[in-house]
């Protein structure tokens, strides 16, 4: 299947944040990525704000078929356990580091946000106020640990060894399976 204008240059431009961050996202930068013209880029996208939203939901929907192909089932089929497991796995092992930029430098507005925000409730919500449940709450711990790795990337810059990113996830997944969830 042939891949569309507008994705080939929503993956352009998440090259672009790869080497340069997201603040490099302009219009001039992105098109000589996808090899266009700058008018080639406004005929997809309005504004700056237009292609940012899009690469948004781009990077968020790649992030969620990660996910579903980790899981093996969407989230609506997956268990609370199966579910922070592939979240762990893919945000352990292979977030890019677009994503992870876009995630912290480009969700800077609520609309910006509202993909991630998406796809994080769907597969690794927050519990409930005052819960007390142990297995629940060891799910919310080992989301906080797998956002904090890739935090720590983001923002030292430094992408740990990938055994030590293996070693990692899996010991974050066998803690969500520890009592037989």
């Amino acid at each position: 299947m042939r891949t569309s204008k507008r994705t080939q240059i929503l993956e352009a431009a998440a090259r672009v944040v790869e080497r340069e961050g997201v603040k490099s996202v302009t219009f001039d930068s992105v098109a000589a990525e996808a090899g266009l013209t700058k008018g080639g880029l406004l005929y997809h996208f309005a504004s700056r704000d237009d292609l940012l939203q899009a690469i948004h939901q781009h990077l968020a929907d790649q992030w969620e078929a990660s996910m579903t192909a980790t899981a093996g089932k969407p989230a609506s089929q997956a268990t609370a356990a199966e579910r922070l497991t592939a979240y762990t796995r893919v945000a352990a092992q292979s977030a890019t580091r677009a994503e992870l930029l876009f995630m912290l430098e480009g969700s800077t507005t609520a609309e910006h946000a509202a993909p991630w925000n998406a796809v994080i409730e769907r597969w690794a919500p927050p519990p409930a106020p005052a819960t007390d449940d142990p297995a629940t709450l060891d799910r919310f711990i080992a989301r906080l640990a797998a956002d904090g790795l890739w935090l720590y990337e983001s923002l030292t810059a430094e992408r740990l060894d990938p055994d030590l990113r293996q070693a990692i996830a899996e010991r974050l997944v066998a803690t969500l399976h520890r009592d037989g969830d």
